[in-house]
């Protein structure tokens, strides 16, 4: 039997600031199968940031075991954490974190510049993500030539480039509108339907409902753990475009009675 995607155990992180020591985590046990889509929720300071940076290698645990694909990440060096970032996780960010002198293709690259990928490979993969994210079209614009959504886009094809089999998405739509968070989350759930682990960070219980499984975290514990049907995002999408052309036939009727 394969082991859980993610699988951690007693994990606690403490931070030391000033006089103080901080429990951003006080041992939260978590099991992660491959292919789910889970939201894990919490205010400010109830330790979700925390737990998606030790999920995704970018720090470690003050105490308890972490095992990722059945890997122990605790014995991991540097190095081997950052192959398990690149080879594992693509991550996705509410600010996007483009290079703002580089096309939307060299940010997509990126990452396969740092695994050696040659040239020409990197372009090939780097196309697919895109048109997989439907910018097709759009690969030589730069961030100030594309809108949020777009941009949010290419930060999704550069989490997809390296093939990694978990997305992590923090605060994947807090910077973008209605209609375009309901595109980016279709998007992600499309990926979850082609087998890959989206991992949602939030502190909006609405993007958590695109999620089959929600985690509430408070001062550092895991205080429910859920199931549920998840929001379809292309069913929204399609209600909300549907009821805008309404609006904007109504609104020229309007116009068309003034003018006559």
């Amino acid at each position: 039997m394969a082991p859980p995607l993610i699988e951690m155990q007693d994990i606690s992180r403490t931070y030391v600031m000033g006089d103080n020591l901080v429990h951003a985590l006080r041992g939260v046990d978590l099991t992660i199968e491959t292919g789910s889509s889970v939201a894990i929720m919490g205010t400010s300071g109830s330790g979700k940031s925390t737990l998606m940076n030790i999920m995704g290698c970018l720090d470690q645990p003050t105490r308890g075991s972490y095992r990722i694909n059945g890997k122990n990440v605790g014995v991991m060096s540097k190095s081997q954490l950052a192959d398990i970032r690149g080879r594992m996780i693509g991550f996705v960010f509410q600010s996007f974190n483009l290079l703002s002198r580089t096309s939307a293709l060299e940010n997509v690259e990126m990452p396969l510049m740092y695994q050696g990928v040659s040239g020409g490979k990197r372009h090939e993969r780097a196309m697919a993500a895109l048109e997989a994210v439907g910018l097709k079209g759009r690969e030589d614009h730069h961030p100030s030539q594309l809108s949020g959504g777009q941009q949010q886009r290419v930060a999704i094809a550069r989490a997809l480039v390296c093939e990694a089999p978990i997305i992590m998405a923090d605060e994947p739509t807090g910077a973008l509108d209605t209609k375009t968070s309901f595109e980016v989350m279709g998007i992600l759930q499309g990926l979850v339907a082609q087998g890959k682990t989206l991992i949602i960070v939030t502190h909006e219980a609405d993007i958590a409902g695109y999620a089959s499984r929600v985690i509430t975290l408070r001062d550092g514990l895991i205080i429910e753990d859920k199931a549920q049907a998840p929001v379809d995002a292309a069913k929204e999408l399609a209600r909300v475009t549907a009821e805008k052309e309404a609006a904007d036939r109504a609104l020229a009727a309007r116009k068309g009675e003034r003018a006559s």
